[in-house]
């Protein structure tokens, strides 16, 4: 039998991929903690008197952090039920806020946040022209957007997305053919789409953004305990991250 694509959030709420996530999102040199975060964090700087929106949440594991550093307040949106059961589970105690929406559903309330932070959701998106629009509106004039995607090196390939496996080579190819991608990802069709950094960068700015900081989070030694897994990670870039000023 065929598999059902996924879109967005979706994949998550199958038990499996959600189990299998998690270990693999919290497993030592995960790139996720030992790359990506430190990078958005970094981006951040601190948060004390910030109101913050968190763009697919996923756990809420930065919020909890963002709290603990003084930001104003947390409000999360996730689209995924299972992954929302574990923000309210994360955030138990706090005065951070979990709301179960996808990131087009949200209402976007005008001039409402300081800042705006998503890691590794945007490239789910299917307009990113209407989704940084929204963004632009929700925060406060001089608000501030951070965010991270899987680097579009990654995602160009048609090739790369249909194998599933770890990689030791990667195949950079169809880069400036924008659009659709479907990855063979922990055993589930996951749609991604794909743009080149220029078209993110074109997205931003005409939705109104300063871009301050465009970023290739370079992976550090000092967060890997394995030499080989960190040489390994410094053969290509898997993150871009920017920082953005309305």
């Amino acid at each position: 039998m065929a598999m059902t694509e996924k879109f967005g959030s979706q994949a998550y709420d199958e038990e499996m991929f959600f189990s299998q996530f998690m270990r693999r999102r919290y497993r030592t040199d995960s790139p996720n903690i030992s790359i990506e975060t430190p990078a958005i964090l970094d981006l951040i700087g601190r948060p004390t008197g910030k109101s913050v929106l968190d763009i697919g949440c996923g756990d809420a594991s930065i919020g909890f952090h963002l709290l603990g550093q003084g930001c104003l307040s947390y409000l999360g949106i996730e689209g995924s039920q299972n992954m929302f059961d574990e923000a309210i589970r994360v955030l138990e105690g706090s005065k951070g806020k979990i709301e179960l929406c996808s990131m087009e559903e949200y209402a976007y309330p005008p001039e409402a946040f300081d800042l705006v932070i998503s890691q590794l959701v945007v490239h789910y998106s299917s307009d990113v022209d209407a989704l940084f629009s929204s963004i632009f509106k929700t925060l406060k004039p001089g608000g501030r957007f951070v965010f991270s995607l899987q680097h579009p090196l990654l995602t160009s390939s048609f090739k790369s997305t249909l194998e599933g496996k770890k990689r030791n080579d990667w195949i950079v190819d169809d880069y400036f053919h924008s659009g659709r991608r479907v990855e063979n990802w922990m055993g589930q069709k996951v749609v991604k789409y794909h743009r080149t950094t220029g078209e993110y960068f074109a997205a931003l700015s005409n939705a109104g953004f300063k871009i301050n900081h465009l970023m290739e989070p370079e992976p550090d030694p000092a967060y890997f305990s394995n030499q080989e897994e960190y040489l390994r990670r410094m053969r290509i870039p898997l993150f871009l991250a920017f920082s953005c000023t309305k």
